[in-house]
């Protein structure tokens, strides 16, 4: 389990290393007949939109990675203990529902964080 996790781990890492190296190739902005100082203006509002594009995705992506990966976890975890204890049930499922309902939460605020530097920075 931990060998499958760390492996997913470092190719989501890989996966935005890469992405993270390849935005300046895509961000190229052609100013042919445009002047220099209208091609600069535009090339560092695209730049702003851009970052804020990427950090955005990235956050939002490490939040739903991190909180599906959790829940995983928790759920495997609680079904193990049912199984062991059947008559410990009841409470082992509450706690499980009280931790899912916190690592949710979690991904929602980092949702809203998302949102705000979207709209608001």
């Amino acid at each position: 389990m931990m060998k499958t996790l760390k492996r997913m781990l470092a190719i989501t890492l890989m996966l935005g290393v890469l992405f993270a190296l390849s935005v300046p190739a895509f961000a190229a902005v052609e100013s042919g007949a445009e002047t220099a100082a209208v091609a600069s203006a535009e090339l560092a509002e695209a730049s702003v939109t851009g970052s804020k594009a990427t950090a955005s995705a990235i956050l939002i992506a490490v939040a739903a990675l991190a909180g599906a990966l959790a829940m995983g976890f928790a759920i495997s975890k609680s079904a193990e203990s049912i199984a062991r204890q059947p008559e410990a049930a009841g409470p082992i499922r509450t706690a499980m529902m009280l931790g899912l309902v916190f690592i949710e939460t979690v991904v929602i605020y980092a949702l809203i964080v998302a949102i705000l530097i979207i709209f608001v920075l």
